[in-house]
């Protein structure tokens, strides 16, 4: 099974990413990007494995609906991006094989998804050949697993409950996280890097308890775990996010993430 397979949900579970991760932790990003690619009105826009649309909605307050367009894998994801926007178009599509001309798009976005691409490379290499020239790509990727204070210590605790399978999907998340490799990348599409920085986000959550439901139920991670699984993760969330807790049981958890935006 390819990494993109895996990352199939079901309409349940893509209502659940939405009404609950969205608002904990992409509407942020989804701001600091739209903020750093330097969208612009009438700008053409193009979000590639766009999930439920936040990055486009959030573009689509600068540039317009109409010149929006969202494209994802996920016919599930699409489904919830079109019930809560539907003014933007949302398409099915490849990252690797987008379904549009060359130079369609004056600003490409993807926020949180290189990491799951079977190929990068190859999908890095398709946002520059459908943006216009001078154009520009942005993505966000979460930085490596040792660089995460809260979710390193939470990987660690799925692993020594859940085992193999669901560490296969976890490790992924992590993939695109290395800087270097991020430069190799872009320079090997032939891509000009306008920047590279980091960014630190903060996903908040009322509970641990909270935390764990949003990270396993709102992703594939769920058809990975037992209940038996589930239950001593949820168990053991509380002490490993401690350090990220509040007095009232309220977690912030940072994210570390690297935003790069390129030029055609």
């Amino acid at each position: 099974m390819s990494t993109s397979e895996a990352f199939q949900l079901d309409l349940a579970a893509a209502e659940a990413y939405e009404k609950r991760f969205v608002p904990a932790m992409f509407a942020e990003w989804a701001e600091v990007m739209v903020a750093e690619a330097g969208v612009r009105p009438g700008q053409r826009i193009l979000d590639v494995a766009c999930g439920t649309g936040i990055v486009a909605r959030r573009a689509a307050e600068i540039a317009g609906a109409s010149s929006v367009t969202g494209v994802d894998i996920n016919e599930a994801m699409l489904t919830i991006a079109a019930r809560v926007q539907p003014g933007i178009t949302w398409l099915p599509g490849d990252a690797a094989a987008l379904p549009f001309p060359d130079a369609e798009f004056d600003s490409v976005l993807c926020q949180m998804a290189l990491m799951f691409f079977p190929d990068p490379l190859a999908a890095v290499r398709e946002m520059r050949r459908v943006a216009s020239d001078g154009g520009t790509i942005s993505v966000v990727v979460p930085a490596q697993l040792k660089d995460q204070p809260a979710y390193g210590p939470f990987v660690d605790l799925v692993g020594r409950h859940a085992g193999a399978e669901a560490m296969s999907l976890l490790d992924a998340y992590w993939a695109c996280g290395d800087s270097e490799r991020m430069l190799r990348l872009f320079n090997e599409a032939e891509l000009t890097i306008k920047s590279l920085r980091t960014h630190i986000g903060t996903a908040r959550y009322a509970s641990a308890d909270e935390f764990v439901a949003v990270e396993v139920e709102s992703t594939p991670l769920m058809d990975r775990v037992s209940q038996k699984q589930y239950a001593r993760v949820r168990e053991g969330a509380t002490e490993v996010l401690r350090p990220f807790t509040d007095q009232h049981g309220a977690v912030a958890v940072p994210l570390h993430g690297l935003l790069i935006v390129a030029r055609r």
